[in-house]
Formats: C-alpha cells, sequence, structure tokens
C-alpha cells in the first residue's frame, strides 16, 4: 500500500494522498496504442484506409509513368521493372492508374459520404427532437428512399444527370441519406429524453438552440461510426457505377472503369489488368468496414467490452 501523511496544522488537517488516486491525462499516443492492443482487425483497417489516404495525397510523387499517356510499342506489357504492374491495351501504366484511381475513389467516397451523412444527419436530428408531422413526413421519405437498394439508387440518379464526378457524388450520397436520418434519429430520440435535456427546456431556452448545442454534439460518436462505415460503400458503388459507364468518366482513372475495359476482352490473355485493380478495391473497402467495426465498437457503450 501507498504511504498515506497527514500535517495537522491548527485546525486544518492537511492529507497527501496516495499515488495513484490521481487521474493522469491519456495522451494520443496512449488512446491510439489501447485502440491497437483492443481491436487488431480495426487497427489493420485503420492502417489500410491511411494507406488510401497517403496514396491519394502523394499520388503525383508515387506515380512512375503519366497514368493517362498510351504507348502502342508497350500494349499489353507483363510486369516488369519498367512497367510494375504491366500495362493496359492502350500502353497505360496500372501501377500508375491504380495510384491516381485511389485519389479519384477517395475524393468520391468522402465526398458523397459527409455530404449524405450531414443531410442525413441534420434531417435525422430535426425529425427525432420536434416530433409529430415533421418526424411523420420525414420517416416516409426515408422509407421511400431506403426502398430501393444503394446501387440502384445510386444507378439511377447517375444515369438521370450524366457521367462526371459531381454528379457520381451526388448520385451516391443522395442513397446515404436515409441511413444516416434514421442512426441519428434514434439517437436522438433517447437523448432528447434525458433530464439535462429537460432542464434546459424548463430554463426557457429555446428549441433549435437545445437540438444544435446540447443533442447534436451528443450524435458525434455514431457520427462518426456512420461516416466511417458508409465510406467503403461509397468507393463500392463508384466503382460500380464507372464499372457500368455511369461513373466518372475518361481520362479520370477509376479502378471500377480499368475493370470494365479489361474484364471481358482481356481478362484470360492479361490477368493483371482484372488481378491488381480488384485487389486496389478491395482492400479499399475492406479496410474501411474494419475500422467501422471498430469503431462502433469502441464508441457505442452497449457493445464496449464485447
Amino acid at each position: 500500500m501507498a504511504d498515506k501523511r497527514s500535517t495537522v496544522t491548527g485546525d486544518a488537517i492537511e492529507l497527501t494522498l496516495p499515488v495513484g488516486l490521481g487521474l493522469p491525462r491519456v495522451g494520443f499516443g496512449t488512446t491510439i496504442w489501447r485502440f491497437c492492443r483492443r481491436k487488431p482487425l480495426g487497427a489493420a483497417g485503420g492502417l489500410l484506409t491511411l494507406a488510401l489516404v497517403v496514396t491519394a495525397v502523394l499520388a503525383n510523387f508515387l506515380a512512375t509513368q503519366d497514368p493517362i499517356a498510351t504507348d502502342a510499342v508497350h500494349t499489353l506489357a507483363r510486369p516488369s521493372p519498367q512497367f510494375w504492374l504491366g500495362t493496359d491495351h492502350l500502353g497505360r501504366d496500372i501501377y500508375s492508374r491504380i495510384v491516381h484511381g485511389a485519389r479519384v475513389s477517395l475524393i468520391v467516397g468522402v465526398l458523397s459520404t459527409l455530404l449524405g451523412s450531414v443531410l442525413g444527419g441534420l434531417i435525422g436530428l430535426l425529425s427525432g427532437y420536434f416530433g409529430g408531422r415533421i418526424d411523420l413526413i420525414s420517416q416516409r421519405v426515408m422509407d421511400i428512399l431506403q426502398g430501393l437498394p444503394l446501387l440502384v439508387l445510386a444507378l439511377v440518379m447517375s444515369a438521370s444527370l450524366g457521367p462526371s464526378i459531381q454528379n457520381v457524388i451526388l448520385a451516391i450520397s443522395i442513397p446515404i441519406i436515409p441511413r444516416a436520418g434514421r442512426v441519428i434519429r434514434s439517437s436522438v430520440l433517447s437523448i432528447r429524453e434525458m433530464q439535462y435535456i429537460e432542464a434546459a427546456r424548463g430554463l426557457g431556452i429555446g428549441h433549435l438552440r437545445i437540438a444544435f448545442r446540447h443533442v447534436l454534439p451528443n450524435t458525434i460518436g455514431p457520427f462518426i461510426v456512420l461516416t466511417t462505415a458508409q465510406l467503403g460503400s461509397a468507393i463500392l458503388v463508384e466503382a460500380a457505377l464507372s464499372f457500368l459507364g455511369v461513373g466518372v468518366p475518361e481520362p479520370y482513372p477509376s479502378w471500377g472503369r480499368m475493370l470494365s475495359v479489361s474484364a471481358a476482352e482481356y481478362a484470360q490473355k492479361a490477368p493483371w489488368l482484372v488481378l491488381f485493380p480488384g485487389i486496389a478495391i478491395s482492400l479499399a473497402v475492406f479496410g474501411s468496414n474494419l475500422l467501422g467495426d471498430a469503431l462502433r465498437d469502441t464508441l457505442d457503450p452497449r457493445l464496449r467490452g464485447g
């Protein structure tokens, strides 16, 4: 046991608490280490997601060739020291296109996920807090949007808007809105019944101020989990749209378009055209899903320790 010392001075008693009863501050590095130790799969997913981000940011430095430059002399070249992952039917370097494709996938995935999650979160916040007709109307609209699968709704939106990066971002964000709205609404329904919300109402604070200042900050945990989990789905949907020809147009290098060009005609003659873009898509989606599940288990008190 730690020593406990006391000094009596007049009527005052000064106590020195045992060492270990204090509350030391937990640094960021310690938090990351605990997360990695408790959730090794989540840490692996975080490393894959970090690798995607680093590749997208440093694409101009990591690429060894121009991703859109054609070379008729080196068409369908096998992987070699000059072309690390081979070339396609136009002589374009597969490695450089995958590296720059990471930037396209990350931009589309992050922006569409944030746009859909923020819009859905605001709808869920207002719907869950105010209830009544606002909740009834908004939830019926959410039911209609959620009735269609994510890929089908995104395909319809992208086909109607036309192929461009901006339209793909908008098309993918629309199906995310009802999923984000339902998650945030369920959190708001439980938060609005807490005592400090009742106390704020009793003090005469306006409803909008309570909703955005007291309720909204307590939904940050579910929001982080939601955006992380939806990132992998957004990347996968972008690849599917580009594969079908209604996603990111040429000359932007897209993983899905790389598969659509080579899958049918060159899969047997040049398997590296299909293998390496498919691995890139799988690792990006797998990493974000692992990280999202680990964050959900960590931030949700009901699942903590499970």
